[in-house]
């Protein structure tokens, strides 16, 4: 196999890789075993027609698509190991040659990692950010916690009010006509949640527990469901009844429940230092966003969009998985939202790139500063994801590349704790 490497503009690159006709036939042939047990011919038992039989009914490149997709990824994988270029995306595939007795000859263009030229890091100035609690936050963190102890308590000889929650059985139709998800029966629903169809909540203001009423929407031009969009439909409405949130009072009694502290002052002054906690951790972590924009600003680098897709299509996938592990799958997320794969790698799209970028100047970085990730904390890192994971024996069970890339991770790191640092407030 050989590989020729052509530099195209925008930290793009060609492979162009040539297998020799014999591993291109071996693959021929493989291609023939794999399928062979599914070829009839009058004559012969299944799976006992001779390849060249095949070939001779068929045309002689009758398995040379599936010979192509076994010999590719594996020719590839070789190519990107031994290419002096490093690889940042999937690579794009083009067969300019598939001739039988000749070798077999494919393209990959790739993206390939681009070079950055810094400009300054050190001393970079970014806006103080203030960590101080006023009386108006503390006051608003206090309601939040007193609504998380709140509870839903039925009320009678009063409509309902926004904020209620009510308990109510619909069915909609459309042109007279039910569709599917329109009908339920003892639904709760939070009035002004905006769970519903924009207007549906509203209708229900002022109805008593027992009314029965019709609720007269349109659904959205961009709704998921592309047979109900932007049509009108009638929801036959009877509501069972009705709740209210009440929320308890900040006083001794409360305290005495909490069971934490031994006064009201006592219990505002630890929420106080907790929101302080929070704020100084937040403004730590925005302070680094804005040292990394101004770095980037900074620095020039052409990132090709190759890059950007290949990051983008890894995000959405991660997402995938978060999704999985919830019990939910990709699919019925795009239907509830009307989002599509497409839609959402562009909504990824300046997050993927920005996370691109703060890599390569943190790499830069660390590169220009000689930073190097140690044997100890490579070996810390694993301990403490071994403890995470409670997996106690992590470390053998990791690859030489996963260990590369933990020791990249640490360096990389270094280098946003030391610009961080090495940055001035205003």
């Amino acid at each position: 196999m050989s590989i020729q490497v052509e530099k195209l503009e925008h930290n793009m690159a060609k492979l162009t890789i040539e297998v020799s006709a014999e591993d291109f036939d071996a693959a021929v042939n493989k291609a023939y075993l794999k399928n062979k047990n599914k070829i009839s011919v009058p004559g012969f038992r299944k799976g006992k027609v001779p390849r060249q039989m095949v070939e001779k009914m068929y045309g002689k490149g009758v398995f040379y698509e599936d010979a192509a997709n076994i010999i590719i990824p594996e020719a590839y994988d070789k190519a990107f190991d031994e290419c002096e270029e490093e690889i940042v995306s999937a690579p794009e595939i083009d067969v300019t040659q598939l001739e039988a007795g000749k070798p077999f000859i494919f393209t990959a263009t790739v993206a390939i990692k681009p070079e950055v030229t810094l400009g300054a890091y050190k001393g970079v100035e970014v806006e103080k950010i203030d960590t101080e609690v006023s009386d108006a936050e503390l006051e608003e963190a206090i309601q939040k916690e007193l609504e998380q102890q709140s509870r839903m308590v039925a009320v009678e000889g009063r409509p309902v009010q926004d904020g209620d929650q009510i308990s109510l059985d619909f069915d909609g139709s459309v042109d007279g006509v039910p569709f599917d998800g329109g009908k339920s029966e003892n639904y709760s629903l939070t009035i002004g949640s905006g769970a519903f169809i924009p207007g549906f909540e509203e209708q229900l203001i002022g109805k008593n527990a027992g009314d029965e009423c019709d609720v007269n929407v349109t659904f959205p031009e961009d709704y998921h469901a592309e047979e109900l969009a932007g049509k009108a439909a009638v929801f036959k409405c009877k509501i069972h009844e009705i709740k209210e949130k009440q929320i308890p009072a900040l006083d001794e009694d409360f305290i005495d429940d909490a069971g934490e502290f031994d006064s009201v002052d006592a219990y505002k002054a630890d929420l106080k230092q907790k929101l302080t906690d929070t704020k100084v951790k937040n403004a730590e972590k925005e302070k680094q966003e804005k040292v990394l924009d101004a770095i980037i600003e900074a620095a020039t680098m052409d990132v090709p969009a190759a890059m950007v897709d290949t990051e983008c299509k890894a995000q959405v996938n991660q997402f995938a998985q978060q999704l999985s592990m919830q019990g939910m799958n990709i699919e019925q997320y795009f239907m509830f939202t009307g989002l599509t794969k497409e839609k959402m790698a562009e909504q990824v799209r300046p997050r993927a790139e920005k996370k691109i970028k703060s890599t390569l100047v943190l790499e830069a970085i660390a590169k220009a500063e000689n930073m190097e990730a140690s044997e100890e904390e490579i070996d810390k890192e694993i301990a403490d994801m071994a403890k995470e994971f409670n997996m106690d024996n992590l470390k053998d069970t990791l690859r030489e590349e996963d260990k590369k890339n933990l020791a990249k991770d640490i360096v990389i790191k270094k280098a946003l704790d030391f610009v961080t640092e090495n940055a001035k407030e205003k």
